[in-house]
């Protein structure tokens, strides 16, 4: 027995010894940034065998390899590069640096004669994407982060199965984590109405499901392949601010009439072939409009290789030449885009950075407040609006360009989860973003060097911690 017992402590201690230095020559090989690299190696050779379970949950990224099969990979042309000439309409000079950016990044054309709508809240939101679920003929995709059982909820649930019955496709993909944040899931309800849907990497124990920490983020809506919305809103009462409810969101969504549509709909069919490995794209219907907008799709998540979102945030920020406009709930931005905001601010472009004061993630706020000082020491203005709490994000630069769509500016959005952002070319719209961005201004306060530095000093250990952790918030 005690020959049995030791053994049994000397292959455990083996494995521990091994596991530990394993894991940790894996985060070197495979991590792009070396803060989160050194972290991963710290913790797997700190605590060998808890450190490499806890890198082999959470750390090893087994979306890239199998997605690397999807179409998503196979968007970029192998010479995309500063040369590379994927749009086909006529740019205007004051562009003309951005779309050069955007056409190597993305790998995707620049769709002309698209009529955008802003819509506020779930007040404008939802009953014109419910209008558009009634209306539609052959397809309806919807793709939700969060979709809860409430009121709203229900009646998206109800327009989606009635549409079914009359023979439209429809398909709805709910990202696995997002759907528990009410029960009964609605998957379960749209089952129940014989509605087509599939859980985005749901957790479960069997078969183990080990890449909970990969979510899908995207919030689309696809009619008949013309019609599409995006944006930063899930679907709840949640995002009814003349509501009642305690936890208000203010967001905004955005409605795309034209051939962008088309390019929505692209991602939401990759994503559902990548959850449920059903490929079929149906023709596009879209039409063109003569006084539509230029409008291009972003995608991106931990199936790329490129930073697209960070590198085209980062283009715009350098051809910046008045004023740049930046809303986000969760802003903790990676290095290279903290230095581009700086940059521009030196310049003499005019940066503004719009928070919530109160954030529904606390330890988010605080790890921003640690940052903010950097940024406001060197020229970037930055506000907190008063409740409810704003979801909103939004990216405008000297009023004729802006990108609109679901990611945030954090590690989250940027490294782990998968996100769509739509970029638009056109100065009425650009203008108007801006003009809603100075409503939400003037109703919110300026902070200062001098407030954050009279933080009480348990209060900034507690945000420099949080700061430091955050590459995994």
């Amino acid at each position: 027995m005690e020959d049995a017992t030791t053994l049994i402590v000397a292959v455990t201690s083996a494995v521990a010894a091994a596991a530990g230095p394993i894991a940790a020559g894996h985060a070197l090989l495979t991590k792009r940034e070396p803060q989160v690299a050194g972290a991963w190696i710290a913790v797997c050779l700190v605590f060998p065998l808890a450190g490499a379970v806890i890198y082999y949950v959470f750390g090893i990224n087994r979306v890239r390899t199998r997605a690397r099969k999807l179409v998503a990979e196979e968007r970029i042309p192998p010479s995309a590069g500063p040369s590379t000439e994927l749009h086909s309409p006529t740019i205007s000079p004051e562009y003309a640096e951005q779309v050069r950016i955007s056409d190597a990044v993305t790998g995707r054309k620049l769709e002309t004669g698209n009529r955008l709508q802003v819509l506020h809240n779930g007040e404008q939101a939802y009953p014109a994407m419910l209008n558009a679920i009634d209306a539609a003929e052959r397809t309806v995709f919807l793709s939700s982060y969060i979709f809860e059982n409430n009121a709203s909820g229900r009646q998206f649930i109800r327009a989606l199965a009635a549409a079914y019955k009359r023979g439209v496709d429809v398909r709805v993909l709910i990202d696995g984590v997002g759907e528990l944040y009410s029960w009964p899931r609605a998957s379960t309800l749209l089952k129940r109405s014989q509605v087509p849907v599939a859980r985005f990497l749901p957790p479960r124990i069997i078969p183990p499901q080990l890449s909970i920490n990969l979510r899908n983020h995207r919030k689309m809506l696809i009619i008949d392949g013309r019609l599409a919305f995006t944006g930063g809103m899930n679907i709840g009462d949640r995002h009814l601010v003349q509501s009642q409810r305690q936890h208000r969101v203010a967001d905004m969504h955005f409605s795309f009439d034209g051939p962008v549509a088309r390019q929505i709909e692209e991602v939401f069919l990759e994503d559902w072939e990548f959850t449920t490995g059903i490929s079929d794209y149906p023709p596009s219907h879209a039409l063109r409009h003569t006084d539509g907008a230029l409008c291009r799709v972003i995608s991106d998540g931990p199936n790329e290789d490129l930073d697209r979102l960070v590198m085209t945030l980062i283009g715009a920020l350098s051809a910046a030449r008045e004023e740049v406009w930046l809303v986000s709930p969760y802003f903790l931005p990676m290095r290279s885009l903290v230095t581009a905001l700086e940059a521009a601010a030196l310049r003499g472009v005019t940066v503004r950075v719009l928070l919530p004061e109160q954030n529904n993630l606390p330890f988010v706020h605080w790890a921003t407040r640690h940052m903010l000082g950097e940024l406001i020491h060197w020229g970037v203005k930055v506000y907190y609006q008063p409740p409810p709490f704003a979801h909103t994000k939004l990216f405008v630069v000297d009023r004729r360009y802006a990108q609109v769509g679901s990611a945030n500016l954090d590690p989250r959005s940027l490294r782990l989860n998968f996100e769509l952002n739509a970029e638009i070319y056109n100065r009425p719209l650009a203008q108007q973003l801006a003009a809603d961005c100075e409503r939400i201004c003037a109703r919110s306060r300026s902070i200062t060097e001098a407030e954050l530095n009279q933080r009480r000093a348990l209060e900034r250990v507690r945000d420099a911690i949080f700061w430091l952790t955050s590459p995994y918030l």
